[in-house]
């Protein structure tokens, strides 16, 4: 695959990516959504040229989509609160989906690979979320309710059903798509 091919894919992806991060099923009042398919373009392009690209690219992503959220950084209350948000809930989470493609060698069935390797992705951004949820968000907690149990459930509410998206639309591009290949079309399906 030529250079200026993975940049071209690689600027696609992320437009798609913010396209379709407007495309919303549900909007949670502090931010996280359910979209259609935005981590999608992410995943598929960590799945093709490996995690370093993946990452810088899911990265890219994650500022064009802070710039989208820029209203959440007024909840910051102070310099080190506006950085970790910046970071942690976008720049980091978002390049932790560009580890999507980590199983892609080990894991033979790209359907496979891509399911396994979304799931991970996934795990590592819900994670970066907790952790700005216990630290920058917590102060919303309902009265009663411990700051560690709403990060969990509030972050759960759109990264569970976000990621069952993405794993499915993964697996079904799989069918028509192989990643492993420079034209990307399946001349079979014996090997999802």
């Amino acid at each position: 695959v030529t250079h200026t091919r993975r940049l071209t894919e690689s600027a696609l992806a992320i437009a798609l990516t913010t396209v379709l991060s407007l495309v919303t099923f549900a909007q949670l009042p502090f931010g996280g959504s359910v979209t259609l398919f935005s981590q999608l373009p992410l995943v598929l392009i960590a799945y093709r040229y490996g995690a370093k690209w993946g990452v810088a690219n899911a990265m890219i992503a994650g500022v064009f989509q802070q710039l989208l959220g820029l209203n959440n950084l007024q909840y910051a209350t102070n310099a080190l609160a506006l950085a970790g948000i910046i970071l942690l809930d976008y720049v980091v989470a978002f390049g932790a989906m560009g580890l999507a493609g980590v199983f892609r060698k080990s894991i033979q069935k790209q359907a496979v690979s891509l399911a396994v390797g979304t799931l991970f992705a996934s795990v590592l951004r819900y994670a970066c979320h907790v952790i700005t949820g216990i630290w920058i968000w917590g102060v919303w907690a309902p009265d009663g309710q411990s700051i560690l149990a709403y990060s969990l459930g509030y972050n759960a509410a759109f990264m569970i059903p976000e990621t069952i998206v993405t794993i499915a639309g993964a697996v079904f591009v799989s069918i028509f798509l192989d990643f492993s290949k420079e034209n990307l079309i399946r001349k079979s399906t014996k090997s999802l």
